[in-house]
């Protein structure tokens, strides 16, 4: 009797494809392979695919109410100022305290804020001041959550899988990026925007049941920083100035952050301004966007480590496809410009995130990080404006050359300092 098959093909070894591919998947999820870290992942996929189901009809709806480019702009600003103005002392809270509570704390306070506007959409009594006050009050938690989260990743996988982590963050949170839109546009253009926000509220539900279930004493915790909060802020603020390897990194982080990724005011206006199109091509452009960076997500936790190589790289073709976008004209070719346009730009940001995580002390990762928060997200007020004020006295095409130029006089800079200062790091 036999149990198997037999002869050559039962010992026929793997082939070198298959084996090549198992090999190339492990090394890409390698990070999943943690319990706490599974819990988080995909209670933040769901959460964040409800936030962008929230931004993308927020967009639309202001331009419904307003038709104004520059009212886009400003509840933009609204709600990335707070990360400006607050980011840092988000970050000393970070070092501060346990990363976990501090998360429970701004994801409860988040839904709550979703719980807001989907009622004043759904009783019709939403106002565009509603929309900048709300916006303003979800700027005051991402504050706090945007450093902190970047922070966990590290005591949640240790130094050993930091940037696998760092690269699978990205990843969920782009392919977010690409549910959440496409969700976004066909509801807008069947049952209206309350859904999206009712959607949203009640995306937070997995990620907090995550953070309560995860297990503490796997955490690969630093030892909280001490002293007060100004001292800790100034500390954190001086470090990263005499350090090379981080001030470098954080020159180009400003110059892409401010006037390149501020794709919730860009993509709206394209759509609307360029195209002249529905709330389904909008959420297919934001999409496209979307899938760019996930497969370039995928990508940077394939490689082994990241480099100044890569961050420069992803910067440079960033800069390249972005005017290459305000010089299309056609809607496809848009499409897939914004596709290769993601990949560059995920392999900048998770680039150097990594890197910056790498060259900051554990005790010092929250501040660190949170400079990276307000130097990449919390300065999208000021790109928003500059976008919403060229395209309503200019145009669209316009601005993004403008913001193009902007973005590789950055590159350029960063370029020369590492070059010359930075010479001791990757």
């Amino acid at each position: 009797m036999q149990d198997g098959p037999s002869g050559p093909e039962a010992l026929a070894p793997p082939s070198p494809v298959a084996v090549k591919r198992r090999s190339w998947l492990g090394a890409t999820f390698r990070a999943l392979e943690n319990r706490n870290y599974r819990l988080y992942w995909s209670g933040q996929l769901v959460s964040l695919t409800g936030s962008w189901m929230q931004r993308t009809a927020v967009a639309w709806l202001v331009l419904e109410l307003t038709d104004s480019p520059l009212a886009l702009g400003t509840v933009t600003m609204l709600q990335f100022l707070p990360m400006l103005l607050f980011s840092l002392v988000g970050g000393v809270l970070a070092d501060r305290w346990p990363k976990r509570r501090v998360l429970l704390v701004t994801q409860v306070g988040s839904a709550l804020q979703a719980t807001a506007l989907a009622l004043l959409v759904s009783s019709g009594q939403i106002d565009l001041w509603h929309l900048y006050a709300l916006s303003f009050i979800q700027g005051l938690f991402q504050a706090v959550d945007n450093p902190t989260r970047a922070a966990f990743a590290a005591e949640l996988v240790g130094p050993d899988h930091l940037a696998n982590a760092i690269a699978l963050n990205s990843g969920n949170f782009n392919a977010s990026r690409i549910f959440g839109p496409a969700l976004a546009g066909a509801l807008l253009a069947t049952v209206g925007t309350a859904v999206c926000f009712w959607a949203n509220a009640l995306s937070y539900v997995p990620i907090v049941w995550g953070l309560l279930a995860m297990r503490p004493e796997e955490f690969h915790m630093a030892p909280p920083a001490r002293g007060s909060v100004y001292g800790q802020l100034v500390e954190g603020l001086a470090y990263a100035v005499r350090t090379p390897a981080i001030f470098g990194v954080l020159v180009i982080v400003w110059a892409l952050g401010t006037f390149g990724f501020n794709f919730i005011t860009i993509i709206p206006l394209l759509a609307r301004f360029v195209f002249d199109a529905g709330p389904e091509a909008y959420g297919l452009l934001s999409s496209c966007l979307g899938a760019g960076s996930l497969c370039g997500a995928l990508l940077a936790a394939g490689r082994a480590r990241a480099t100044r190589g890569w961050l420069f790289f992803g910067a440079a073709v960033f800069t390249v496809l972005l005017g290459s976008v305000a010089l299309s004209s056609w809607y496809a070719l848009s499409a897939v410009l914004l596709f290769a346009l993601g990949m560059a730009g995920i392999t900048f940001s998770a680039t150097a995130q990594t890197l910056l995580q790498y060259a900051a002390p554990g005790q010092m990762r929250g501040r660190v990080m949170s400079l990276y928060t307000v130097l990449f997200a919390g300065t999208t007020p000021l790109g928003a404006l500059v976008v919403g004020g060229l395209s309503e006295s200019y145009s669209v095409p316009a601005a993004l050359l403008v913001t193009a130029s902007l973005c590789a006089l950055g590159t350029a800079t960063a370029w020369l300092y590492l070059r010359y200062r930075g010479s001791d790091s990757p």
